[in-house]
């Protein structure tokens, strides 16, 4: 006798575990579906079998081949064009079914006595004999009804509850005559349900039900396939299983190492080839796949773990499926019910949430929490937010759908009818991504001012005059050029406070997205004179008769950045000796590797025109990198010490602003003006909103994020930073290698350390409790000051990542290595003993 392996099943309701895998090739107790179903086959004699295959048919043709290896023999049937539906594809293979043939589903796990299935169809003479079950709850299955002899008189494929009249459901399970298959038409989709039984009922044919006592479970659903591994475990079903059973309820693969300290509660099935470490607790139920990592003090209860994953130290696992290949690293949670696709990853530290969807190839980061099904877009990130607005990959994590919502979601925290101002840098990713935000906006029934192709200091500028009540700016990373980096900012032009972008993170989880009607959709608008604007301001805030008379000759690499566009008008229009380099518009961002090498063309094209100095700018307008005169670069903290002492020369007894972990020298250029620092938390609104509160500030920023000129504008401006050297230079009378030459001599370092999520609250007090005798700055981090030297130590938890950030500063050389080293060590110990703590807490509860 032959059997028809119905295969060709997408199994949409099973996704993502079906994304790149055939329902039936799903893995059941480390063995797919129909591998089982074979094995039943086999059982009862059964051994040619026909398996019609549409969805990605290569993968069970591959496993399968000719059958040999598993005692029997197989054909496949390909459904080439459409899929034929679970008659259709029968029909197309009726020429090779010229006797009495079972039809089984690949979807099912079950024992059903086949033999006395069809050993009760030869007895009725029947022409169709469906395998019937009796279940709870019927809705889900065709209802049957049958007559005294079991001859069938009604039936209804999947119920509403009202119409259901019967707890006999169909098993997709038949034995059929060749001759039923003349009902059927030829290459055309058709259902064994909905079509042929219907036929057969009404000409009278001989069909029958023989309900069956054995074990069935459609793995139709996430929960079916959870429990029909449970089911096989506890012996309910009667199933194949792969390896030999070691002891009772414990079935363990070939080569598989399981540490003596780890604790196991049966029944629990370990694939071959496995490593499992020490402290592990496995509670009864779970099952693990071949060349299976488990990593010490993982606390598994019931997950389904497929072939290949690696499961990280002190992980938590409730009742979930972790996917082929697929990651979870240390301390993560993955709750009751959720799924991670194949090789995906899990950051640690991270948790997924109940009955949570992780499609293949993401990737959670390090601490997020998932709420919601994660489908299109690479990453799951803890927060939208980062340190400086949203980013992510372009085209894979900033998505155009992404950005629909995000600017939906920001528009649904304004009032309808509000205006936003909405501009970007000059590449298509960016024009793309801005057109979705604006639509996003428009939705929710917010009017936008298109700004186009501008740089990020103009916007700002532009948002104090247009009558909107904020911003947003896109442009590629000026880090990453394979990320973009999305900005909003409110009507000042200061970047957004963390309230406010925890209430768009909000409205976007929780898709709290306010819906117009179509009379009140937002308007675009595309006002005019906006770099006008930015000149008028631009040119209020120097000294034009300087810059005009100067005989500075000055080289500026634009980097291929949007700012070229407007900045050699402005320069030429103050009658500047500008040199310019690289300043047509480029879409593709260039590297860091690449803007290295411009820097490295930039010196030696200010040595040879012997120029003043040399500048490249970058970030869209807001950062820049000095070159003196001899072609020697002036970056990190030595260009935020010279721009701050340019600016006090400038203007005594005035005030700058630098975040907390600017180098001291910027205190002992204060002094020799008498001037004041402030200093900030290290994020850019900080910086911006306290150069806008407090009084008499003349500059504020940093090397890394930029500078800021607040009488202009709130925001970094590496185009107008330019003007003002040229103006102070002149004023002055100095050459920036004199200025650099005259610098306090501080020396200011830095290292980073890994630090999890859960231990930075502690590691942060615990610095404050130990240090109290010491003078200590709480401003962001933890800062300890020597009171007799003023040298001082920062512990920066990282906004981001889960890392700590260590700077030490000093005049001397050797205390800051030596501080370095040993706060390096305190937070390493620190980090250790409370993941000590920890594990400790977890054999508590193991015991």
């Amino acid at each position: 006798m032959r059997a028809v392996l119905m295969a060709g099943g997408s199994g949409t309701r099973l996704r993502p575990l079906t994304c790149d895998l055939p329902k039936p090739m799903v893995p059941i107790l480390n063995r797919p579906i129909a591998e089982h179903i074979i094995n039943l086959l086999k059982r009862h004699n059964i051994t040619e079998i026909i398996a019609t295959l549409y969805y990605l048919p290569d993968v069970m043709r591959d496993y399968f081949q000719d059958g040999s290896d598993f005692g029997v023999q197989m054909t496949y049937a390909v459904e080439e064009d459409q899929p034929l539906g679970t008659a259709g594809c029968v029909k197309n293979i009726s020429e090779l079914l010229d006797d009495t043939f079972v039809v089984i589903s690949g979807d099912s796990i079950t024992d059903f006595d086949l033999s006395a299935a069809i050993a009760f169809h030869k007895s009725k003479q029947s022409k169709a004999t469906l395998i019937l079950k009796r279940v709870p709850n019927p809705v889900e299955f065709g209802v049957v009804i049958t007559d005294e002899e079991m001859r069938i008189c009604r039936f209804l494929e999947k119920p509403s509850t009202s119409e259901i009249f019967s707890d006999t459901v169909n098993t997709g399970t038949y034995i059929l005559e060749p001759s039923v298959l003349e009902y059927l038409p030829a290459n055309e989709e058709c259902d064994f349900s909905k079509d042929l039984f219907p036929q057969l009922l009404a000409k009278n044919e001989p069909m029958y039900g023989y309900v069956a006592d054995g074990y069935w479970c459609d793995v139709g659903h996430l929960d079916s396939y959870r429990e029909a591994q449970y089911d096989g475990l506890q012996h309910q079903v009667k199933l194949d299983f792969a390896y030999q059973e070691e002891k009772p309820g414990l079935w363990k693969g070939k080569n598989t190492f399981i540490d003596p300290t780890a604790k196991i509660e049966t029944p629990v099935l370990i694939g071959k080839n496995c490593r499992i470490g020490p402290r592990v607790h496995i509670e009864a139920g779970t099952v693990i796949g071949d060349n299976v990592t488990i990593g010490s003090y993982a606390n598994l209860k019931r997950p389904i773990i497929w072939n290949g994953a690696i499961i990280g130290e002190e992980t938590h696992l409730r009742a979930c499926v972790i996917s082929r290949g697929s990651r979870v690293d240390r301390r993560a949670h993955v709750l009751e019910g959720a799924v991670v696709g194949a090789l995906s990853t899990v950051g640690e530290e991270a948790q997924i949430s109940t009955s949570v969807r992780v499609w293949p190839s993401k990737k959670i980061e390090s601490g997020a929490t998932l709420n919601m099904n994660l489908i299109w877009g690479n990453i799951a990130q803890r927060n939208i937010f980062g340190q400086r607005g949203v980013q992510g990959l372009a085209n894979i994590d900033i998505t155009p759908e992404f950005a629909v919502k995000l600017g939906a979601a920001y528009g649904s925290t304004l009032k309808p009818g509000t205006q936003v101002a909405v501009s970007r840098d000059q590449r298509s990713i960016s024009r793309m991504v801005s057109r979705s935000l604006i639509a996003g906006l428009m939705s929710v029934g917010v009017h936008v001012q298109n700004l186009e192709a501008t740089a990020i200091p103009i916007a700002r500028m532009a948002a104090t005059t247009l009558g909107v009540v904020g911003g947003i700016h896109v442009r590629v990373h000026p880090d990453r050029p394979d990320s973009i980096l999305i900005e909003i900012f409110d009507k000042h032009g200061i970047n957004i406070t963390k309230a406010k972008e925890k209430k768009i993170e909000g409205a976007y989880s929780k898709e709290d997205l306010r819906r117009s009607q179509i009379h009140e959709i937002g308007n675009v608008g595309y006002p005019s004179q906006v770099n006008d604007i930015y000149r008028t301001g631009f040119a209020k805030h120097l000294n034009l008769e300087a810059i005009r008379t100067s005989s500075s000759k000055v080289v500026i690499d634009y980097a291929y950045s949007v700012s070229g566009a407007v900045l050699p008008e402005l320069l030429a229009e103050f009658g500047c000796d500008a040199v310019v380099l690289n300043a047509s518009l480029k879409q593709m961002s260039i590297s860091a590797d690449e803007k290295e090498a411009l820097l490295t063309q930039l010196g030696q094209v200010v040595e040879a025109l012997k120029a003043n100095f040399g500048v490249q700018v970058s970030a869209n307008g807001e950062q820049l990198i000095l070159m003196d005169e001899s072609g020697m670069a002036v970056r990190g903290e030595m260009l935020t010490a010279l721009m701050v002492n340019l600016m006090l020369t400038a203007n005594p007894r005035g005030t700058v602003v630098v975040p907390v972990q600017t180098s001291s020298a910027v205190e002992q250029i204060a002094r020799r003006h008498d001037g004041k620092v402030i200093r900030t938390k290290a994020n850019p609104t900080a910086l911006m909103e306290a150069s806008q509160t407090n009084p008499n500030v003349v500059l504020g920023g940093s090397w890394d994020m930029g500078f800021i000129f607040p009488q202009l504008h709130p925001g970094f401006d590496a185009m107008f930073c330019i003007a003002k050297l040229i103006e102070m230079l002149t004023i002055q009378e100095h050459s920036l290698g004199q200025i650099r030459s005259e610098l306090p001599r501080v020396c200011h370092k830095s290292c980073t350390i890994r630090c999890p999520w859960t231990v930075k609250g502690g590691l942060m007090r615990h610095f404050v409790e130990t240090h109290a005798s010491e003078k200590l700055e709480l401003v962001d981090g933890v800062k300890i000051i020597d009171s007799q030297t003023d040298n001082w130590v920062l512990i920066l938890p990282d906004a981001g990542e889960p890392l700590v950030h260590i700077f030490a500063n000093s005049d001397d050389r050797d205390w800051v290595d030596e501080s370095l080293r040993k706060y390096r060590t305190y937070v390493q110990e620190f980090v250790e003993q409370e993941q000590g703590i920890e594990v400790t807490k977890a054999e508590v509860l193991l015991s």
